[in-house]
């Protein structure tokens, strides 16, 4: 059975809350939707997420590397050749990374639907629930403390709090939010590389001298700057997890070669993923580092498929999928829910996405 066709649909849903960090503020999330089609009328979808500030990706570039390049290379393959498919497909471009993890991911979607399996059942797991800490959107310590107040109660036993902003005030939102939580809770930040080497150091210090058991601190300086990521790792002791400065193997081999960070974050829409992403988890593996998987500020099929990769393969430490827990209402049909601090996959073939929601979507193809 071939590849019959690809089409693409952009979709805007809102959020019911601002997410705010130290790189942009987002009311919405604008994101492209590809499905692959085989000549059955069975449909595979992936996600390419807008992201300008850490990827640079937009919903029209992605869709023009889909449309104009990828597509018309799978159309008429074989839809079960899932390996040279995606080899295909990330050999086609350079760069575009969200583009190639959209059509990556439709794939593997479009495969285990095929052979009537949910997604994490081809990637070779059996879990259908994987847990996830949730953000805490950028802002004062009071905001932060009642937010993290209200999440804890709602069950979420970790709290990713952005700092970075405003590093002289980071402590005290750190330790406003760790007495609204109390003892029970762990606390990770993320910097989104709004620091510089010496401002991480002395923040993190103090964080550590006021035993405000954090458990790790996310991308602290800027993501190229490598050396000053490796400044820092050396003169703290909280773990320093790497998100913006990996996105590809060769990222990944400098972090380890400068033993620049103790963890890593692999998230779909760097890498190009879900085999990409298994080679980064297996990667890290090897040398000892820590790993969570992640997710842009996507939807239900970027974060299921997410979802589906840490059910399979695992993490040392609880992933980042909250992403579509923040929209207002889910602009596909079927797919993933949340239950409490948990991420749901369906019992159902691939990512059980039935289809899209009419509002705000614009299709091509």
């Amino acid at each position: 059975m071939t590849i019959a066709a690809v089409r693409t649909h952009r979709l805007s849903a809102p959020l019911h809350t601002p997410f705010v960090t130290a790189l942009r503020r987002t009311t919405t999330v604008d994101t492209l939707v590809v499905e692959v089609i085989d000549g059955d009328g069975r449909s595979g979808f992936g996600e390419a997420p807008q992201v300008w500030q850490v990827t640079g990706a937009s919903v029209a570039g992605a869709e023009a590397c889909v449309r104009e390049l990828l597509a018309p290379l799978l159309i008429g393959r074989d839809a079960d050749d899932l390996q040279a498919g995606c080899a295909l497909v990330r050999r086609a471009v350079v760069g575009n990374e969200s583009a190639k993890a959209a059509l990556d991911v439709a794939l593997h979607d479009l495969a285990a639907r095929r052979l009537g399996v949910p997604l994490v059942r081809l990637l070779g797991g059996t879990a259908l629930r994987v847990p996830t800490d949730v953000t805490l959107a950028a802002g004062d310590a009071v905001d932060l403390a009642a937010t993290a107040a209200r999440r804890g109660a709602e069950g979420f036993g970790v709290l990713k709090l952005k700092v970075g902003t405003d590093a002289r005030g980071d402590l005290d939102r750190v330790r406003a939010v760790r007495a609204a939580v109390g003892p029970d809770v762990r606390i990770r930040l993320d910097a989104n590389q709004g620091w510089t080497p010496r401002e991480a150091v002395r923040v993190i210090r103090a964080i550590e001298d006021a035993g405000l058991d954090v458990e790790l601190v996310e991308q602290p300086v800027h993501r190229r700057d490598l050396d000053g990521l490796a400044w820092v790792s050396d003169r703290v002791g909280l773990p320093i997890l790497a998100d913006e400065s990996v996105f590809d193997v060769r990222d990944m081999v400098e972090v380890i070669r400068r033993r620049a960070a103790d963890m890593v974050n692999v998230k779909l829409a760097k890498c190009g993923g879900l085999q990409p992403a298994r080679t980064l988890l297996d990667l890290a593996a090897a040398h000892g580092m820590g790993t969570i998987v992640g997710s842009m500020m996507e939807g239900p099929v970027g974060v299921g498929a997410a979802a589906s990769l840490v059910a399979a393969y695992g993490t040392t430490a609880v992933s980042d999928l909250d992403a579509a827990w923040w929209l207002a209402w889910s602009p596909v049909t079927g797919g993933i829910r949340y239950e409490g601090a948990s991420v749901l996959l369906p019992d159902a073939p691939g990512l059980g996405v039935t289809g899209l929601r009419e509002a705000k979507i614009q299709s091509h193809g």
